[in-house]
């Protein structure tokens, strides 16, 4: 399977009474599964974790972001290597790394609009969020926030080209852009985000805003919790358990930033005029 982030398809395009043949370009949307090997030397196990339905491309951040948002391991130090092969990733954890495996629960299988498809119970949705933003004292300016959907406009090729991709991007406290990555599914484009940040190893999560090109679901606010990420801000709206889970735990949470205006829905110090 070639991966690539893109394929073209023959069309009819309709234009008021005319009907032309072009070629069109689409985001590919390809099946990853991520295998984990663990345990001591002498007693490695090998274990399918899930399949994501994903844009191809930059399969080692997913693969780092999802297992350590789902709380399987702790840092990037917990992996000893990571060998992507294809439409298989496989993630060796370090010997001594004991992954935390019971919360998963999955059913094998997420699609790329669905961050929490395939968990078997409700329990198991809600993952332990280990940590907490209460000592974060991070401000962001509002002149600068109203800024940030243009910011990232010109860096998201993937978008230009398709109109079918998600965004996920990572400013420091002054406003500059660290990192941006794009995919077919938002939580996988946070996935990324978050495992590159995490393998870089010089970005201090904790003092960073996430910017979502979408709406913020509940998954997404999840995934920022696990990274300790304390401001996300979305250019579409919120969901109630978004708004709910970000309450309790304390991140700011901003949707409908775009054309210079943004509603804050908690946690409104941290935006500062």
């Amino acid at each position: 399977m070639q991966q690539h982030a893109v394929s073209y398809t023959r069309i009819k395009k309709i234009h008021n009474t005319t009907i032309t043949d072009e070629e069109d370009v689409l985001a590919a949307e390809e099946p990853l599964e991520i295998r984990l090997v663990h345990g001591m030397e002498h007693e490695r196990q090998q274990q399918n974790i899930t399949v994501t339905m994903r844009t191809p491309g930059q399969d080692q951040d997913l693969a780092t972001g999802f297992l350590f948002t789902e709380g399987i391991i702790q840092s990037a130090a917990d992996i000893a290597n990571l060998q992507p092969h294809g439409s298989i990733i496989t993630v060796t954890l370090q010997p001594h790394v004991q992954p935390v495996l019971q919360p998963m629960q999955r059913n094998f299988f997420s699609n790329s609009g669905c961050g929490v498809c395939g968990k078997s119970d409700i329990d198991s949705i809600f993952t332990n969020v280990q940590n907490d933003n209460n000592g974060t004292a991070l401000t962001f300016p509002a002149a600068r926030l109203l800024e940030l959907p243009d910011s990232i406009r010109t860096q998201q090729k993937l978008f230009e080209d398709t109109g079918g991709i998600h965004a996920a991007a990572l400013f420091n406290a002054r406003g500059e852009l660290l990192l941006i990555k794009e995919d077919i599914g938002r939580h996988n484009a946070v996935d990324k985000l978050i495992g590159a940040a995490l393998l870089a190893g010089d970005i201090q999560l904790s003092r960073c805003l996430m910017l979502l090109s979408g709406r913020a679901g509940f998954e997404l606010i999840q995934k920022a919790a696990m990274a300790a990420i304390p401001i996300i801000a979305a250019v579409g709206a919120p969901s109630s358990m978004a708004v709910k889970m970000a309450e309790e735990w304390n991140i700011t949470l901003i949707g409908f930033l775009r054309q210079q205006r943004c509603n804050i829905y908690t946690r409104a110090e941290r935006i500062v005029l």
